[in-house]
């Protein structure tokens, strides 16, 4: 299987449904595509229950831990077992053999802190030798960007919820080449049954925006999963890259998730990670001196010199329009031409701090949209970083 480093931050489309060898993905240049927001994050987050919250913590730690064993038994069983391929409320998962299997969710859906603690350091040594922070970052804002804050019942609303383990969704267009990014994590999956996937993902895709240098995002943990490929939400709600009116296109589907213009630009700013290959998507060259020599699988085009670090280059190269080599998407380009995008733009290729903390807050914001606590109020992960 292809290193999954070279899947490009926001979600680039695929004209062809994802594969395991392809983990990279972009989108098509003269058409629009729905583009996979890899809305991200950071992370050294901090992990403590709230006092107001310990008993219920508690609570939902102890259902956990009862469960542990025996889920970690079943899981395995069935992500080998053909029979558990037309099993209702199964994941997708990749078996030995390369083939899709699936793997029954856990009853108990609050998460256990001391095992998101765990998760979290080997998702740390999971990018230190996969360089994968870009897609890992993707699968969290595209199990997120889902949501629909017209829609109130959960999970029918979409966010955070988990859904995107599942097959169906993984086939949606703009989640190409995702499978990679979960088939990298189902390992940790598998460690820590204590953990639900939708807070796996939020988990995954804020520690890799830290490990980038990134700002630390002051996260909550604790989503409940869904049950079953029927909660999944239909295609067609996460944002396109070259639509006949890229600032339209992008109010109309942030504003629907309850993002307003200065959070639209700071998550865009996450573009400064990743890079996008046109065999795949149509967008971008297949090789320039900035990505001929990886890391990871060599190729495609990067928004960025140094794809891997989280810094606010993005803002400055788009606004300098010096460098062919480095890749500018409509929806890059009209952040610096439409009146109110342009005024946080401008902001934040002169002021890292400040773009850091709008990013912070707005991809805290964005991890949470849609999400079911238990405990309602969250579990927060106290590691005696500053937020």
């Amino acid at each position: 299987m292809a290193d999954p480093v070279v899947a490009s931050h926001l979600s680039l489309v695929l004209k062809a449904p994802p594969t395991i060898s392809s983990p990279s993905h972009s989108l098509p240049q003269q058409h629009s595509k729905p583009m996979a927001s890899s809305l991200n994050s950071a992370a050294s987050l901090r992990l403590f229950v709230s006092s107001s919250s310990s008993s219920s913590s508690a609570a939902a730690r102890l259902c956990l831990r009862s469960t542990s064993l025996s889920f970690s038994s079943s899981l395995k069983s069935l992500a080998f077992s053909p029979l558990s391929r037309h099993k209702r409320g199964s994941a997708v998962s990749m078996s030995s053999t390369g083939g899709f299997s699936s793997v029954a969710s856990p009853k108990c859906a609050a998460s256990d802190p001391d095992q998101l603690k765990s998760a979290r350091e080997d998702i740390k040594e999971l990018l230190k030798s996969k360089f994968c922070h870009p897609i890992l970052v993707r699968l969290g804002w595209h199990d997120a960007g889902t949501y629909n804050k017209n829609i109130e019942e959960w999970p029918r609303r979409g966010g955070a919820n988990g859904s995107l383990r599942f097959e169906v969704e993984l086939k949606h267009a703009a989640n190409a080449g995702l499978v990679n990014a979960l088939n990298l994590i189902q390992h940790i999956k598998d460690k820590y049954s204590g953990v639900t996937y939708a807070d796996l993902f939020q988990l995954a895709s804020a520690t890799a925006i830290e490990e980038a240098g990134g700002p630390k995002i002051p996260m909550k943990y604790g989503r409940v999963d869904v049950s079953g490929p029927n909660e999944c939400p239909e295609e067609g709600r996460l944002p396109a890259a070259g639509p006949p009116s890229p600032a339209d296109h992008l109010r109309e589907v942030f504003y629907r998730m309850g993002l307003n213009d200065k959070e639209i630009v700071a998550l865009s700013g996450a573009h400064t990670l990743g890079r996008s290959r046109p065999e795949r998507s149509g967008w971008g060259k297949p090789e320039t001196k900035y990505t001929k020599d990886g890391p990871g699988a060599p190729g495609g085009q990067s928004w960025t010199v140094q794809w891997l670090k989280f810094d606010n280059s993005y803002f400055k190269d788009i606004k300098a329009k010096r460098d062919e080599d480095l890749l500018v998407l409509p929806t890059d380009a009209v952040l610096f031409e439409d009146p109110s995008f342009k005024v946080y733009a401008e902001k934040y290729a002169e002021d890292q701090e400040t773009f850091f903390k709008d990013y912070a807050e707005a991809h805290a914001k964005l991890s949470n949209l849609g999400a079911k606590f238990n405990p309602p109020e969250g579990i927060v992960l106290d590691d005696g970083a500053a937020p």
